[in-house]
C-alpha cells in the first residue's frame, strides 16, 4: 500500500528535576512528556523506539528498545496516546531526538519522527 500518507505528530513538554538532580556531581535530571498522535488515515502500533540524547559537551547517548513506557499503543486514525519518563544528562542543557518504529495493519512499517526538543534547567537559556 504504497502512497498512504503516514502522519504520526509528536509533541513533546519537558520539566527539569530538581529534586532528583545533583549539579555537583554532573547529574541533571529531565522529564518528558509525549502525545503522540495518529492524524493520517491508517492504523499503526508503536513497536520500537530510538532516542539520541545529546548533553552539552557532545557527549551522546542513544536508546533503543521495544515499545515505549512497557506498551505498544495501536493508534487508530484520530487517536492519541500520552505518556511520561525521564532522562539524565551530565550538563544543565541537552536535546533529545529519534524516532517511534510504527508498522500498520498489512504490515508496513514506517518511522514516525521525534523532532530535536530541548532540555534545560529553567533560566539559564534566554
Amino acid at each position: 500500500m504504497t502512497g498512504a500518507p503516514h502522519r504520526i505528530r509528536v509533541e513533546v513538554e519537558t520539566a527539569y528535576l530538581d529534586e532528583q538532580s545533583d549539579p555537583r556531581e554532573h547529574r541533571f535530571v529531565f522529564a518528558y512528556t509525549i502525545t503522540i498522535r495518529n492524524d493520517g488515515p491508517t492504523p499503526a502500533r508503536l513497536l520500537t523506539r530510538h532516542w539520541v540524547i545529546t548533553d552539552a559537551n557532545g557527549k551522546v547517548q542513544e536508546v533503543t528498545g521495544d515499545g515505549v513506557v512497557g506498551e505498544q499503543p495501536y493508534l487508530k486514525p484520530g487517536q492519541g496516546f500520552r505518556y511520561s519518563s525521564g532522562t539524565v544528562i551530565e550538563t544543565p542543557v541537552g536535546a533529545m531526538q529519534g524516532s517511534y518504529q510504527m508498522v500498520t495493519d498489512d504490515g508496513s512499517a514506517f518511522d514516525a519522527p521525534i523532532p530535536p526538543f530541548r532540555l534545560a534547567i529553567p533560566g539559564v537559556l534566554h
